[in-house]
C-alpha cells in the first residue's frame, strides 16, 4: 500500500509538471515581447540589502545615470538596493529604466523608480535570467551575494563556452572584488581549471567613467542587438 501511495504521489507531480509548461511559456512569451521593443540596454546587478546612502549605493546611483546618458536603458532586478540605485540614477537621467521583478518569500518588492510600462514580473528565476542575458549590451556587476554571483559566473560561462555572443562584463569596486579576482587567477587558473584568456571576460573598475568607457569602446566596432 506504502509504494503505491508513493507512486500515486509521483504521477501527481508528473502531471502538474506538464501543465507548468503553459505557464513557463507564458513567461517567455511577455519577456520576449516586452524587452524586444526597449532597445540597447545594460543590467546592473548587485545587492538587494545595500541601504541608501551607502558607498556602492551611490556609485550604482551614478553608473545608472551615466549610462543613461550615454544612450543605454538599465535593467535591474527590480528590487531594492542596488537594483533601486540602477533604477534611481536611470530615472533621474530620464533613461529607460526597467525592473525584472521576481516573487520572493522576503527582501523582494518592486522599487519605485521602474518606468510603468517596463515592469516584469516573474516566478521563475531562469525565465528572468534569460530576458538579462538576452537583451543586454552589458553587465556591471557591483557588490552583492549568492545572486549576484550567480548571475556573475553564468553570464561568464555562456560567453566561455560560445552559447552566446560576448559583451562587457564589468565589476564594480576593487576593494570588495579583489578577493575574488585572485583566487580566479591564482587558483583557478593556477589549477589549470581556466584558460588565461578567461580572465579577459571580465574588467575590474571603480568609477562610473570607466564602466562607460568600457562598454562605449566595445561597441564601437559591433553592433547593439539581442545577444541570441
Amino acid at each position: 500500500m506504502r509504494k503505491e501511495q508513493h507512486h500515486k504521489g509521483w504521477n501527481e507531480i508528473k502531471t502538474n509538471d506538464s501543465w507548468a509548461i503553459f505557464k513557463i511559456m507564458g513567461e517567455f512569451v511577455t519577456g520576449f515581447e516586452k524587452m524586444s521593443a526597449i532597445g540597447p540596454c545594460v543590467s546592473i546587478f548587485g545587492s538587494a540589502r545595500t541601504k541608501k546612502g551607502e558607498k556602492y549605493y551611490d556609485l550604482a546611483v551614478d553608473v545608472s545615470k551615466k549610462l543613461a546618458e550615454a544612450g543605454y536603458g538599465v535593467i535591474t532586478g527590480g528590487g531594492p538596493g542596488i537594483m533601486e540605485a540602477g533604477n534611481r540614477g536611470a530615472n533621474q537621467a530620464g533613461g529607460i529604466s526597467v525592473g525584472l521583478n521576481i516573487d520572493l518569500p522576503f527582501e523582494q518588492h518592486d522599487n519605485p523608480y521602474i518606468d510603468a510600462d517596463k515592469s516584469l514580473d516573474f516566478d521563475y528565476f531562469f525565465v528572468r535570467k534569460v530576458m538579462f542575458v538576452k537583451y543586454s549590451q552589458g553587465f556591471v556587476v557591483l557588490p552583492g551575494g549568492f545572486g549576484t554571483l550567480d548571475e556573475l559566473f553564468e553570464a561568464m560561462t555562456l560567453i566561455q563556452t560560445q552559447k552566446i555572443h560576448r559583451f562587457p562584463i564589468v565589476l564594480v569596486g576593487t576593494e570588495f572584488w579583489k578577493g575574488l579576482v585572485d583566487w580566479i587567477r591564482d587558483t583557478l587558473l593556477e589549477a589549470k581549471n581556466i584558460s588565461a584568456t578567461d580572465l579577459d571576460l571580465f574588467k575590474l573598475v571603480d568609477s562610473a567613467d570607466d564602466v562607460v568607457e568600457i562598454i562605449d569602446s566595445f561597441y564601437k566596432s559591433r553592433d547593439l542587438s539581442p545577444n541570441f
